[in-house]
């Protein structure tokens, strides 16, 4: 059993910010990264709204920056993913994959969410083979051809805009009558010549011999008019929304339907004392970098005050 004032689980700008002001704080945490180490934008290309980087900064060299500032302040990086937690009674136990427990003072919960997928067979069987959920990883492969992008909000606008780019086509599939992006975001779309939206569509299968080649909709789902349209795809995106990695917190934690943290009046506490929760396990409305820095330096500076008021 190892002992620490400060234990944050997860990476990403919250994980991360919280460990450079906890480091700073001579709190000495540890910091276990995850499934996914730098998390959600380790899958973008270019962040351009984060204040600081004018000309627009790579998200993995904007992550890997943010662990290095944590290390040089004392963080105890490591790889792997906290796996069962006890918050019983504090001190805290947490457990990682390989069976280490930390015994922790205080929590803070930085584990992010995941992208969401239909529940087709077809996307696990195309996995990889034409099938993605985040278009500025996998849209270089897609230079030239034609792809569909699933989804109405900004993030599907935003993946149609960025595919628009490099495929020859893109089709934008939208279940409801209506986009729900943002104003900006839809003209933006309805001006690209190459997108096409495909407005009351389910997409229901994909085929392709040795990958995806094409995708079975249905138009007007249920209606009297309703009918089967197959388009030929190369590349199938989704860009559906997020689920909440916060499985392993439900016993303990207060959650909303959807699985994301209550947080109490606004700041990064919980139900628990010492337990803190940052960045987008504890966001559904904002879901930004720069949003979840913030809350990670909040949650830094509450287990601190935390600490001292003990």
């Amino acid at each position: 059993m190892e002992k620490t004032k400060c234990l944050i689980i997860g990476s990403g700008p919250a994980g991360y910010t919280a460990a450079i002001y906890a480091s700073r704080a001579n709190l000495s945490p540890i910091e276990y990264s995850g499934m996914q180490p730098g998390g959600q934008l380790t899958q973008t290309t270019e962040v351009e709204n984060f204040p600081g980087y004018p000309q627009g900064v790579d998200g993995n060299q904007m992550m890997m920056d943010l662990r290095e500032q944590a290390e040089r302040f004392g963080t105890d990086i490591r790889d792997g993913e906290i796996v069962k937690v006890d918050f019983t009674k504090s001190p805290y136990i947490c457990t990682a994959e390989d069976g280490t427990e930390i015994v922790a003072d205080t929590v803070i919960i930085a584990t992010g969410a995941s992208a969401k997928y239909l529940g087709l067979d077809d996307e696990r069987k195309y996995n990889g083979q034409g099938v993605s959920a985040c278009a500025t990883c996998d849209g270089f492969f897609y230079r030239k051809k034609t792809v569909a992008v699933v989804g109405g909000g900004d993030t599907a606008c935003e993946d149609a805009l960025y595919l628009s780019g490099l495929a020859k086509k893109v089709y934008l599939i939208v279940r409801k009558p209506f986009l729900r992006a943002s104003q900006v975001m839809q003209q933006r779309v309805r001006e690209t010549e190459n997108i096409e939206i495909l407005f009351e569509h389910n997409t229901v299968g994909l085929y392709g011999e040795n990958g995806v080649e094409g995708a079975h909709l249905v138009k007007r789902k249920g209606e009297p008019d309703e009918e089967l349209v197959d388009i030929a795809i190369d590349g199938f995106f989704l860009a559906i929304g997020h689920k909440p990695n916060t499985d392993i917190f439900k016993e303990w934690l207060d959650t909303d339907e959807t699985g994301y943290l209550k947080k109490i009046n606004g700041t990064p506490r919980t139900k628990i004392p010492g337990i803190f929760v940052a960045g987008d396990c504890a966001d559904p409305i904002y879901r930004q970098a720069i949003s979840a820095a913030g809350s990670g330096c909040q949650a830094a500076i509450e287990a601190e005050r935390f600490l001292l008021n003990r």
